[in-house]
């Protein structure tokens, strides 16, 4: 299992988690996902155990629920 951590700007609310939360979900490979708005946080847990979730695919869909992110791990 690979899990992917970014930092989130933008968010302020549930919905927002949950924007991101819904948007993130839909990346291939995606297992879990964890937001926090009141940390800036995203955690990324992908299905398989070698493979790992596009970085690039998640900050996409982060920018689609309207927000920036970047790793940080």
């Amino acid at each position: 299992m690979s899990v992917s951590e970014f930092r989130v700007s933008g968010m302020t609310c549930a919905h927002c988690e949950m924007s991101v939360r819904e948007e993130v979900g839909r990346v291939p490979g995606v297992d879990a996902v964890e937001v926090s708005a009141a940390a800036g946080r995203l955690v990324v847990t992908g299905t398989d155990a070698g493979a790992v979730v596009d970085d690039r695919l998640v900050l996409a869909a982060v920018e689609e629920a309207g927000y920036s992110a970047e790793r940080v791990s």
